[in-house]
């Protein structure tokens, strides 16, 4: 079992991501790429002190880059869409 300092990266903060957390109450983070399911809700769980339901992971692929002649991609990475229960609720500090 990993740290759980390790397992999630960041939040993911964006407009879809916005979306679903006022919806459905979902919520969303980018994940170590070996995390799996259980990992994740054991994460959340113990390190946000809330209740998770259900946990959705997808492995997204890095978008190609190019400075100059060189082209590169940028690395893939693993996002996981927590459900939370209702009445739990995660804040983030959007902007600075």
């Amino acid at each position: 079992m990993k740290d759980i300092y390790q397992v999630i990266k960041k939040p993911l903060i964006t407009e879809k991501a916005n979306i679903l957390k006022e919806k459905d109450n979902k919520v969303a983070f980018v994940v170590d790429q070996a995390a799996n399911k259980v990992e994740i809700k054991e994460a959340v769980e113990r390190l946000l002190k809330v209740k998770v339901l259900k946990v959705n992971i997808s492995t997204m692929k890095g978008k190609n880059r190019r400075v100059g002649r060189t082209t590169g991609s940028r690395p893939d990475w693993k996002k996981a869409v927590v459900t939370l229960k209702p009445g739990d609720r995660i804040d983030f500090v959007e902007g600075a």
